[in-house]
């Protein structure tokens, strides 16, 4: 018997987290009528999702299907296949402790890294859950392009392959198409450093800064989450990919990506705090930025325009000074 075929197959999905990017991952499992159970903290994303078959807090324009289901009891998630956990990071540790107990592989959707421990949603877990399946889903996606049905590659990164290969037959879709990877620390470096850079891209397009300083910016943002990824034991080829540079691109380059709207803003003159009071709004950027540069100062890692962001989120300079301050760095070789 193959080791492939132990893994026990998956067809009964959960998804712990209804803002918009839980309600897409949900409405695309149960797109075909399979049940799928989704756990929001918010009654009436609950009511709407079951009631009207919409989620017109976090997803307005998406259809639900019948066969997706919402509550607010986390035990009702118990004796699924397998968890698409969708929760904030800066929540995601309460939220690992209120799961119920079980063997079913807990999927990470969610891009980030936790204050002070610089933990990522599989450190957590494997804390939280040692003996417990994990992987991680990251990628150049919008929600809502996801729910309409529109084509989208990803990649599904588990330690062990087998559990990433079947995961990612079982999450793939006609228009939706997983990219197997056992590089699990790559995939959530990509994820929480690009969001971080789009916030940065929006900067520079909301202070009107110019395409060729958006280009610079993207490049030597790669650079920096290149460079933060091999310290830490990532492949090159993961952060070159669609985890890494495919997301990065997407997110730096559309006001559709709520970290670059929220660079937009900055780049015009608004505060932080003014931006994110809306909490259907989450910016992950915003909240790794300052986490990420603190990470790479105890490691020793050059990461200037990480460190400009987390610094311009904080209201600590302006964005022109920030500009200066990165332009008038020593010049240095390329690849350095």
């Amino acid at each position: 018997m193959t080791r492939e075929s132990m893994t026990p197959p998956f067809s009964r999905f959960g998804v712990v987290g209804g803002g918009a990017w839980g309600t897409a991952l949900a409405q695309l499992l149960a797109a075909d009528g399979a049940p799928v159970r989704l756990w929001a903290r918010e009654e009436e994303v609950v009511s709407a999702i079951n009631a009207e078959h919409r989620n017109p807090f976090f997803l307005p324009d998406a259809a639900l299907s019948p066969s997706l289901t919402a509550t607010v009891d986390l035990a009702d998630l118990a004796g699924l296949d397998a968890l698409l956990v969708v929760v904030p990071v800066p929540y995601l540790r309460a939220v690992l402790a209120a799961l119920p107990p079980g063997d079913a592989p807990l999927i990470f959707c969610s891009k980030g890294m936790e204050a002070e421990s610089f933990a990522f949603p599989v450190d957590m877990a494997r804390e939280a859950f040692p003996a417990r399946p994990r992987a991680v889903l990251s990628g150049p996606t919008f929600a809502h392009e996801v729910a309409a049905g529109l084509p989208t590659a990803i990649t599904l990164a588990a330690d062990d392959p087998a559990l990433a290969e079947a995961l990612s037959r079982a999450l793939a879709r006609p228009h939706f198409r997983p990219y197997a990877s056992t590089d699990v620390i790559g995939a959530e470096i990509g994820g929480a450093v690009k969001n971080i850079l789009a916030i940065a891209c929006g900067i520079v397009d909301g202070a009107g800064l110019g395409l060729n300083a958006r280009a610079a910016l993207i490049s030597r943002g790669f650079a920096e989450m290149t460079r933060f990824g091999l310290a830490r034991g990532a492949q090159a080829e993961t952060l070159a990919g669609l985890a890494g540079l495919g997301d990065l691109v997407l997110t730096c380059t559309s006001s559709n990506s709520r970290n670059f709207a929220l660079g937009q803003g900055l780049g015009r003159g608004m505060s932080a705090a003014e931006l994110m009071a809306d909490r259907r709004t989450v910016a992950e950027g915003a909240f790794s930025a300052p986490v990420v540069a603190a990470a790479a100062r105890v490691e020793g890692i050059d990461m200037p325009i990480t460190g400009a962001v987390a610094r311009l989120v904080a209201g600590e300079t302006s964005v022109a000074d920030a500009v200066q301050a990165l332009l008038s760095r020593p010049l240095r070789r390329e690849g350095a």
